[in-house]
């Protein structure tokens, strides 16, 4: 089994950090430093926690001055790139986000998120001052620096996981595209990939203002089609005619001939499996989505979950018939109920077939 990420900070790690600091900062206390952060609460701390750990225990380690303390940093800032350093940014978040401190905080974060990111300690920053802080993105999307460039687009994510959410831009992400026309065509993959997981964002709180924005971006480049397909995936996984049809999904009714979807049994134990088998006829040229989805029984009501099956283009007078097991053990993001669940086939996310399967406890 491979660690858990929070593994990254070893006492080795810590040592070598305190060590770097010491040069810059000589009146550093490397040996305290490092026990003060593996204190007895140490090993029950997980990965965003021991990040936090670190930065507090930093700040009372280093200069009260924040200014001078930041400056510290900034002298190693060389020497310490990499994930593991997330605690750089946080520090910046903890201790210099008051607004006197704000314009050296934003370029600490600008040189910070070049060797980690800084995508979780802007956050404060847009919440407290979002006309401000969006203008200063603005900038950074026409930075030289792709790690910057993306910082100004995953800084400002409405709904980024780890990341505090933004509710202002959930109720009206307008200011957003602002920054996000300025990347719409992107060198960079890294900074396409935070465009699309922004829209994306967007789209699950406003997704009107995304459909407009891919029928206008379409076509622009290939990278900004790369980008709206990817940023549009759940308004795909939804089946909203709009998108469907801007990617090229017609109506798969007139598509399809003999749509069944079965299970090998009638009912299954929660923890087992069933194997199902889908099959269908294709009657004419088409680009089908092809899924299954599962109304799952909850506490309170029913929820459907969609899975990928096939996602391309099917030819005239093809026959498809095809198996998937699935698993109905509980996982920590879903607890299985017992009772009747119904199992659908979609294609181009209309249902074309269906079956039922009892879940025993």
């Amino acid at each position: 089994m491979a660690e858990p990420l929070k593994a990254i900070y070893t006492e080795d790690f810590l040592k070598g950090f305190a060590f770097k600091v010491k040069q810059a900062h000589h009146d550093f206390d490397e040996r305290k430093f490092v026990d003060t952060v593996m204190d007895a609460e140490w090993e029950e701390l997980e990965l965003k926690g021991r990040i936090r750990r670190i930065s507090m225990v930093l700040g009372s380690f280093l200069p009260e001055n924040y200014p001078e303390a930041l400056g510290i940093l900034l002298a190693i800032q060389d020497q310490c790139e990499g994930f593991p350093y997330l605690f750089f940014p946080d520090f910046v978040e903890v201790f210099g986000v008051e607004p006197e401190h704000e314009e050296i905080s934003l370029q600490a974060l600008e040189q910070f998120t070049k060797r980690s990111t800084a995508e979780f300690a802007i956050r404060p920053f847009l919440i407290r001052a979002p006309d401000r802080i969006m203008k200063r993105m603005v900038e950074w999307a026409q930075s030289d620096d792709h790690h910057v460039r993306r910082l100004a687009s995953e800084g400002c994510r409405p709904r980024l996981p780890w990341g505090q959410a933004i509710r202002q831009f959930k109720e009206d992400p307008s200011p957003i595209f602002e920054v996000l026309e300025l990347l719409k065509a992107d060198a960079s993959l890294y900074v396409r990939k935070s465009v699309a997981n922004n829209l994306n964002d967007i789209a699950k709180d406003n997704p009107n203002k995304v459909i407009l924005t891919a029928k206008r971006w379409s076509g622009f480049s290939s990278e900004t089609d790369w980008i709206i397909r990817h940023g549009c995936r759940t308004l795909l996984r939804s089946g909203e005619p709009e998108i469907m049809a801007l990617f090229g999904y017609e109506e798969a009714a007139e598509m399809l001939a003999d749509a069944r979807i079965v299970t090998d049994r009638h009912s299954v134990n929660i923890g087992g499996a069933v194997t199902m088998t889908y099959s269908f006829n294709v009657k004419k040229q088409a680009k089908l989505r092809i899924e299954y989805a599962i109304d799952f029984i909850k506490k309170r009501g029913i929820s459907r979950k969609k899975f990928l099956l096939s996602d391309r283009i099917f030819t005239a007078g093809e026959s498809i018939a095809k198996e998937r097991v699935h698993n109905w053990k509980d996982l920590t993001t879903r607890v299985h109920y017992p009772g009747i669940h119904r199992i659908v086939l979609l294609a181009n996310g209309v249902e074309v077939a269906h079956t039922d399967l009892e879940l025993i406890k």
